[in-house]
Order: C-alpha cells, then structure tokens, then sequence
C-alpha cells in the first residue's frame, strides 16, 4: 500500500527485541539513550553492533535519533547506519523549518533509499 512501519525509541522500555519476534517492520529508530556516548562507550557500540546485524538479517533499516557530536555520528557511519536525527543536524523549529547543518557525509532520505531497494 506504499507506507511503513516504524518501531521507535528501540532499545528503551518496551521497545526492544521482543518486538522484533512478534511484528515485522521497515524501520527501527534506535533510542537516544542507546547512542548517546557509542563513541566512548564499548558495551553500547557491542549492543548497538548487535541491533544492526539482526535489523540487517530481517531487512530493517535503522535510523539512529538523537544524534549531538560529530563523534557520536562517527561511530554511527562506521557501523553503516545510514540514517540520523538530532540537533547535530538541526534544532526543532516551531512553524518554521529549521536550517541544516549537514556532516561531511551526506544522509540519504529514507523514504527515497526504501524505494530504491524495492525497486
């Protein structure tokens, strides 16, 4: 029918593995928590590891939120996480779209990468 489903804040509560064993879906958005810090922290880079390796065995695509440092973003992109979100792109705006900052690495839309892989 041409939509997705998301499961959000991956890793925070509720959403975690379980989820993955009884729903399928297109994207998991990992929480911030999860990579707040993956640039100095060993046991969350080991478990973020683990989460892209299953997402990758069942055809989901991950989108890491809450993104701050260009560290942060690093160690995401050296991982192949393709897909971010947080201020280190650009602050909310309220009625206004919020200029972005964008790393060296340009981020591809995901709606147009989802596209071209089922294509």
């Amino acid at each position: 029918m041409g939509f997705g489903t998301a499961i959000g804040d991956f890793g925070a509560g509720h959403a975690g593995l379980g989820l993955l064993a009884k729903f399928r879906t297109d994207y998991i958005k990992l929480d911030m928590d999860l990579v707040r810090g993956l640039d100095t922290s060993m046991p969350r880079r080991l478990i973020v590891e683990g989460v892209l390796r299953i997402a990758r065995s069942l055809d989901i695509t991950v989108i890491a939120e809450g993104i701050e440092t260009i560290g942060e973003y690093e160690a995401l992109r050296s991982l192949g996480v393709r897909y971010i979100q947080g201020y280190l792109l650009a602050r909310p705006g309220y009625k206004v779209l919020p200029e972005a900052t964008l790393p060296e690495q340009p981020v591809t839309p995901v709606v147009q990468d989802r596209q071209a892989r089922s294509a």
